[in-house]
């Protein structure tokens, strides 16, 4: 971390840390914060910051308070893990019954999926996805 950095060392600065440590953020909510803002793997931006610094952002945090930004990355995490579960349960969900619905078990068992069950399934599906991505409204922040 550096601080009270000029304003034409910031793109500077980062470009260093990133090669030091990898992937940086920045935050700010100045005009004179925009370059760095957007060179930054992922700028953050304060809401009450001027337009120049919200618009170079790629995450606004809503008000002024900085302890947004440790909730913004618990909501990221969340939400990325969420996207895998999705992901999982879809993948598994239909290798087993697009076989099924294909009529897998006809030979063995002389059973056919009906279409409308298909359907239904694959919308069961859908509802699963969205229950589960609704679990992130009760994500809080570390704070």
């Amino acid at each position: 971390m550096r601080a009270e950095v000029l304003p034409a060392e910031k793109v500077t600065a980062l470009k260093s840390l990133r090669e030091a440590y990898g992937p940086v953020a920045f935050v700010g909510d100045g005009i004179n914060d925009a370059p760095a803002l957007a060179e930054a793997d992922v700028g953050i931006a304060v809401g009450s910051g001027t337009d120049a610094a919200i618009e170079s952002a790629d995450v606004v945090l809503l008000g002024g308070d900085l302890q947004q930004v440790i909730n913004a990355l618990a909501v990221s995490r969340a939400t990325l893990r969420n996207i895998h579960e999705n992901l999982f349960w879809a993948f598994v969900y239909n290798a087993v019954l697009i076989p099924v619905a294909a009529g897998a078990l006809f030979p063995a068992f002389g059973i056919l999926l009906s279409p409308m069950i298909g359907a239904g399934a694959m919308a069961l599906s859908s509802v699963f996805v969205i229950a589960n991505a609704q679990r992130l409204r009760t994500v809080k922040g570390m704070a």
